[in-house]
This record gives structure tokens, sequence and C-alpha cells, in this order.
């Protein structure tokens, strides 16, 4: 798992409890989203909107908790981004 992905969920773990919401996800992409891809720990492409932050946690949620821990969230960011 890449240092970027775990840069990336540390960004957005809001409440830095270790696990992603969707609420987190979605917000913290809206809100630190711009600036991370700036800082190059997103790429520009991967923003989006509020529907395609929910799609990204869709596909993350393999085991259908509604929490992603680092390990499902990187696999998926890596897979995406090609990190």
């Amino acid at each position: 798992m890449s240092v970027k992905a775990r840069k990336l969920f540390d960004a957005l773990d809001l409440d830095s409890d270790g696990t992603l919401t969707r609420f987190e996800v979605i917000s913290a992409l809206r809100t630190k989203g711009p600036t991370l891809a700036a800082q190059g720990d997103l790429p520009f492409w991967g923003l989006g909107d509020a529907d395609a932050a929910s799609a990204l946690f869709d596909a993350a949620n393999q085991n259908g908790d509604d929490v992603l821990t680092f390990e499902e969230f990187a696999t998926e960011i890596d897979r995406r981004f090609g990190w």
C-alpha cells in the first residue's frame, strides 16, 4: 500500500479515528480536495462531486459495513489512481 494512500486517508479522516465514513469522504474531498490535488496528493481528475466521492466509497467498502479501514481504502485508491 502506498505512502500517498496513507497521506490521503489521514487527510480524509476528519475525526482521526482510523476509519472513514461516507460523510468524511464526501466532506473532506469537497473541502480539502483542491489543496490535496495542488500538493500532488490527489489527482486533479480524482476530485469529482459528491456522487463520485460516494461511488469511490462504495467501491472501497468491500465488506459492506459502511466504514472504510485503511486497507480497504488503500486497495481501491492504489488501483484507481495507479499508485
